[in-house]
């Protein structure tokens, strides 16, 4: 058995999962529709490597703060179902069903906020996630835990990615002996270098004049 890692969107997801619940939020009438302008606004920062993902988190999360964490995961059974399960490429779900069959050991790992993802990987049916964590806050209305908006921990972006993965392994059975990344994303690098098995699905243009480069796999779903 060896260790199986992908990130989500964009690799395993035909778009990002924040943006994507940005979207919910605003046919939800919960967020004004300039929440998807900011989103654009944060997501280009990303592209050329500058986002800030504190500031990103306390943005997408905003509208949502006066919920308690049981009102917003009952939000994310729609938003699943709605939003992410028809975004899922098919060839994600013909080889997650192929690494089962094989008792693969698989890891979700995500710079999304950990209940989106945790959310979206009860439904592919992965257990093992790390996503970034968030500290939670008492509600003032009800007393229930809502989410502060503040990142609890190392965030599971670029570098953090292989912080989080460590400190995984610390905890776990695993090695990285073998250990294989599926990732579209050049902020991903660090991780694609550090495991045996680098893989780069529907890279963006960095990621894959880097994968030519230095010989990776080079998959692409978006056209097939």
């Amino acid at each position: 058995m060896t260790l199986v890692i992908f990130d989500l969107d964009d690799t395993l997801l035909n778009g990002d999962s924040a943006t994507l619940f940005c979207q919910f939020l605003v046919d939800k009438q919960l967020a004004a529709p300039s929440l998807m302008q900011g989103d654009e606004d944060f997501y280009l920062k990303y592209q050329d490597g500058s986002l800030c993902i504190a500031s990103y988190v306390r943005f997408m999360l905003a509208p949502i703060d006066h919920l308690s964490q049981v009102e917003i995961s009952v939000l994310l059974a729609e938003f699943v179902s709605d939003y992410i399960a028809p975004n899922i490429y098919p060839q994600a779900h013909e080889l997650l069903e192929q690494l089962a069959t094989q008792n693969e050991r698989v890891l979700l790992i995500s710079a999304t906020v950990e209940f989106i993802v945790k959310a979206i990987a009860e439904h592919l049916g992965i257990d093992n996630v790390l996503a970034i964590e968030l500290e939670a806050k008492t509600m003032a209305t009800n007393g229930c835990f809502g989410y502060s908006g503040e990142i609890k921990g190392v965030a599971s972006f670029r570098e953090g990615k292989v912080t989080r993965l460590l400190q995984w392994l610390d905890n776990t059975d695993e090695g990285l002996i073998g250990a294989s990344f599926y990732s579209d994303s050049y902020n991903d690098l660090a991780l694609l270098q550090l495991v045996d098995n680098p893989i780069t699905v529907n890279p963006d243009v960095s990621l894959r004049e880097h994968a030519i480069n230095k010989g990776w796999p080079i998959i692409d779903w978006r056209n097939n």
